[in-house]
């Protein structure tokens, strides 16, 4: 009993140790890689809301992908801090805060 317990508990703590927080701005996937448009809000906002992809721009101008874009696309021009498990250029989202 007392091992199933350990371990239950050191698979939850190697799941948690993957998420991962990544602060940038919401921005449309049309617009992410032209630095000038990254602080565009109004811009981005049309073109999500038109149906282009939310992406998350980083400071440095790295630009990750989301699993769920109705987490991110509300967000839309917003500098935000997305929560999630991060495999290569995409998040797994489980929460966005501003």
């Amino acid at each position: 009993m007392k091992l199933t317990a350990l371990f239950v508990l050191a698979l939850g703590m190697t799941a948690t140790a993957f998420a991962e927080d990544i602060t940038g701005t919401v921005v449309d996937k049309n617009c992410s890689t032209k630095p000038a448009m990254v602080n565009n809000a109004e811009c981005s906002a049309r073109c999500i809301k038109g149906g282009a992809d939310a992406v998350l721009v980083t400071a440095d101008g790295k630009i990750y992908t989301v699993d769920k874009q109705d987490k991110l696309a509300p967000h839309a021009g917003m500098k935000v801090t997305v929560s999630g498990k991060v495999t290569g250029t995409t998040i797994a989202v489980t929460d966005v805060k501003m």
